[in-house]
């Protein structure tokens, strides 16, 4: 019953983002089925519609969100993303929805959606949350955090492009559920763009950013940076 709540709960928070505050464009028609990348020729601002006579009920259908996701890495997060790439029936309609399962103390890190609105819910568990906000026009002034401990039932809003993160920090498994404004949201881990890229970011540009000796910027390139989703 628990689990049937947090689906309606999430359905209902995502059936609103893109009236809140949505970047995808709104659609033309009913509807614009994705047509797979791989047998595209021509690349657009989103994806190419399916013919609408050889649209299927399974075009807007993903199964599998009662499953628990995988947490055994070093985060001890998984994160579940149903977007256009899962459910095709999503494109141009400017939403799409995750779970997110943490084990103990397990961490969704700090990361961005640079072209979505996040809604969450947690089902299970207790989390720290939090976004920063993007830099101030007084330059005297910081980064201004906003934090939150979120129980069974609570709501939490991320703005669309802000830096955002959430921590288990209960002695047993959460699971959240989010929607966001786009059907395509992106992600940037930040830890992972920074330090992990490929080719890497030339060591004298972040030492001089982050204002540490060259060897403190080496040990970080080295490390293996875990994508949770």
């Amino acid at each position: 019953m628990k689990m049937a709540l947090g689906f309606l709960t999430v359905i209902f928070i995502a059936s609103f983002a893109p009236f809140a505050y949505a970047s995808d464009p709104s659609p033309l028609q009913d509807f614009c089925v994705a047509v797979n990348d791989s047998v595209a020729t021509v690349f657009v601002n989103g994806k190419i519609c399916k013919n609408p006579n050889m649209v299927v009920a399974d075009d807007f259908f993903f199964s599998g969100l009662n499953r628990p996701g995988n947490t055994s890495n070093p985060l001890g997060s998984r994160v579940t993303a149903v977007n256009v790439n899962q459910i095709p029936g999503l494109n141009t309609l400017g939403v799409s929805l995750v779970r997110i399962d943490y084990a103990p103390y397990g961490l969704n890190p700090p990361h961005t959606h640079p072209r979505a609105t996040e809604v969450l819910v947690v089902l299970q568990g207790t989390l720290y949350v939090g976004f920063v906000t993007s830099n101030p026009a007084d330059p005297n002034q910081k980064n201004k955090l906003f934090t939150k401990y979120l129980n069974s039932g609570d709501v939490f809003v991320f703005p669309e492009g802000l830096i955002h993160f959430q921590f288990n920090v209960g002695q047993k498994n959460a699971v959240a559920f989010a929607g966001l404004s786009s059907q395509n949201p992106g992600v940037i881990t930040i830890a992972n763009a920074v330090f992990g890229s490929d080719p890497q970011i030339n060591p004298a540009v972040l030492t001089k950013a982050f204002q540490v000796e060259k060897n403190v910027i080496d040990y970080l390139q080295a490390q293996f940076w875990w994508n949770i989703d």
